[in-house]
């Protein structure tokens, strides 16, 4: 399959869009929040990087989607029909319409049809009033996660995916913790490695003309609503509508975002913490599970773009050619880390 390269990334980001700083009040204690969005230039220096490439990273981890189902001592499936906090208008369901091994690729796909579960996931319904009510939604889709198969603190992640294209699509690749250190969301932290909105509609301030922008984000601060964000977005050539890779190298108190072994996006210990801890480079300093999945609609897509969900084009597919994860042997560096290109 065709990868195409991208030679266009500037390793740091080069302007702030947004940069806020609230003061929340829970009871007598006075909790600092921020958003931090930032945009990420493209330049011609540096990379590509590929783990395989440099020193000190081991395969540890990997899932290439050669057999014929997706492999359950890899993988589990969220089911539920909330929303995941955003309003988001999909069932997340187990049905193989939605998630299936196709020609040696994971296929999460999004179908426009009328889907009924749970109102609620399991750790927030085991406290609700009802916690077996059920909710119904205009679209299915589905989440695979390794939570309880597969978790890890620091290493290089990287998927190789095919994004879908329109209005209101919200596919992402990302981590939560896999126990809950620090509290909950967004005090245990959440890493997203790539979220991407509303590709290839009309977008007069895109290089193209149309929507090309990719996110790298972590969340962090206090329990919401007291949570934190700091984000970078790169626009790219094309539509985005081929396959590209995408990942992390996660070491201790450090974040590299890459695409197509290109960094986009640098981000350190000093640009997160939790109100939970004192310790330096909580709450990146547990392990973390990953997670991919696609939604339709929810406040990031909704309110970008042509605003709103667009029902033409379905069903909508995000593609994954492989996930491969991989780690750092500490032994064979001088300072207990594994470091990319410039970083050596």
């Amino acid at each position: 399959m065709h990868i195409s390269k991208l030679n266009l990334i500037k390793p740091l980001s080069s302007a702030i869009m947004v940069a806020g700083f609230l003061t929340a009040c829970t009871g007598s204690t006075e909790i600092e929040t921020s958003k931090v969005i930032e945009t990420a230039e493209r330049t011609e220096t540096g990379g590509p990087y590929s783990p395989s490439e440099e020193s000190g990273w081991t395969l540890a981890w990997a899932d290439e989607f050669d057999g014929t189902k997706i492999d359950p001592a890899k993988w589990g499936y969220d089911i539920d029909c909330w929303g995941g906090g955003n309003e988001e208008r999909q069932c997340y369901t187990d049905d193989p319409r939605n998630a299936a091994v196709r020609d040696g690729q994971l296929v999460i796909t999004a179908i426009k049809e009328q889907s009924t579960g749970p109102a609620l996931p399991p750790y927030l319904a085991v406290n609700a009033d009802n916690p077996d009510a059920q909710q119904t939604k205009p679209f299915s889709s589905a989440r695979l996660t390794t939570k309880g198969k597969a978790a890890w603190k620091y290493g290089w992640i990287e998927v190789r995916a095919k994004l879908p294209q329109g209005q209101g699509t919200w596919p992402a690749i990302w981590m939560l913790p896999e126990d809950q250190a620090y509290g909950p969301w967004a005090s245990s932290g959440e890493i997203d490695i790539l979220e991407a909105v509303n590709l290839g509609v009309p977008c007069a301030e895109c290089p193209g003309g149309k929507e090309n922008t990719i996110l790298g984000t972590l969340h962090f601060g206090g329990n919401w609503p007291d949570n934190s964000l700091n984000s970078t977005e790169i626009a790219l050539p094309g539509s985005l509508d081929d396959f590209h890779t995408y990942s992390i190298v996660w070491n201790e108190g450090k974040m590299v975002w890459l695409v197509d072994g290109k960094v986009f996006a640098r981000k350190s210990a000093e640009d997160w913490f939790t109100t939970a801890s004192s310790e330096p480079n909580a709450p990146f300093d547990e392990s973390f599970h990953l997670i991919l999945n696609l939604a339709i609609g929810g406040g990031l897509p909704e309110e970008r773009g042509l605003k709103g969900v667009s029902e033409e084009g379905f069903p909508k597919e995000f593609v994954i050619d492989w996930v491969r994860v991989w780690k750092c042997n500490a032994d064979q560096t001088t300072d207990n880390q594994c470091h990319i290109g410039e970083d050596s």
